[in-house]
């Protein structure tokens, strides 16, 4: 037990070189695994902000023409938009910093059967200075995926849609017997 305890605490420690190259790359790495924690966040966000729009319309929206112009467009498309950017953290600047938030859109379209509510948030890109100081033609050369992923990460940021279909609050028709009939 002795020879164990000499051999472990006689050892010197890792050479600092190696960790003070190392260190750039960990903290690189760091960076990456965050952003892509915030996408994935966003993600289920937004599925969750979907679902309680999607919801929400159907429960409230009216079936007249006359109050689908007035009522349902003036103040429930509206409501509905602020309590998911509120959810989404558009008024929270923490939140909005740490998701990369930008502008949040929200459309709904009638149909006879369906009503079709389309969101879709828009992100900043993050601009990594040091990713960034590049020519994207000459690091990805012509890759279209490498071109995508230099755009979300320098250009333009992200995209997030979420489509949800609706169906009209009507009351089914009552249960009927073929036997009734």
């Amino acid at each position: 037990m002795n020879w164990i305890q000499k051999n472990l605490f006689s050892r010197r420690g890792q050479a600092t070189t190696e960790v003070v190259l190392l260190f750039p790359f960990f903290i690189i790495f760091i960076l990456f695994v965050v952003k892509i924690f915030g996408l994935l966040v966003l993600s289920q966000k937004m599925e969750v902000a979907g679902f309680y729009a999607a919801r929400r319309f159907q429960l409230q929206s009216h079936e007249t023409p006359y109050y689908q112009r007035t009522w349902d467009k003036r103040f429930l498309e509206k409501d509905i938009q602020e309590k998911v950017e509120a959810y989404l953290g558009f008024n929270n600047p923490d939140m909005r910093k740490f998701l990369s938030l930008n502008d949040l859109k929200m459309n709904i379209e009638r149909s006879g059967t369906w009503i079709h509510l389309t969101l879709t948030a828009r992100t900043n890109p993050p601009r990594i200075r040091f990713l960034c100081n590049y020519n994207k033609d000459q690091i990805c050369e012509h890759d279209a995926l490498c071109l995508k992923g230099y755009a979300f990460l320098c250009d333009t940021g992200g995209e997030i849609t979420i489509n949800k279909y609706i169906g009209h609050n009507e009351r089914p028709n009552p249960y009927a017997l073929p036997m009734d009939k």
